[in-house]
């Protein structure tokens, strides 16, 4: 092969990008998002909690390896500020009742199985 032949070759990384603008000057958005949802769906089907809790902590540390403690802090500021922005105090006012009871029988499940 010269030159010129492996000129016109394309990677196997580049095929599929052309590929993939091509896909994309076709679809719309929601096509994506049915596809995203039918994949999604026969993922749940084929995997239970353990295979999602694995994945979760692969990503988990992955991210944590990429980032700072102020990447975290930025994030939950943001989150905190938008869950702010959507619910009311009657909201804030049961998540903490909730964590409460679950504290308090996180305390007698320690406290009754020597642990506290």
């Amino acid at each position: 092969m010269d030159n010129k032949e492996d000129k016109l070759r394309m990677t196997r990384a580049e095929a599929g990008r052309k590929g993939g603008l091509a896909t994309a000057k076709k679809h719309s958005p929601e096509f994506y998002k049915k596809i995203g949802q039918k994949g999604g769906r026969s993922t749940a089907d084929k995997h239970d909690k353990d295979f999602y809790q694995g994945i979760g902590q692969k990503g988990g540390s992955s991210t944590s390896e990429k980032h700072t403690s102020d990447f975290y802090k930025e994030i939950g500021q943001k989150g905190g500020s938008s869950t702010a922005r959507k619910f009311d105090k009657d909201f804030y006012r049961e998540i903490g009742r909730k964590g409460g009871e679950t504290a308090a029988k996180n305390r007698n499940n320690q406290v009754e199985s020597g642990n506290g």
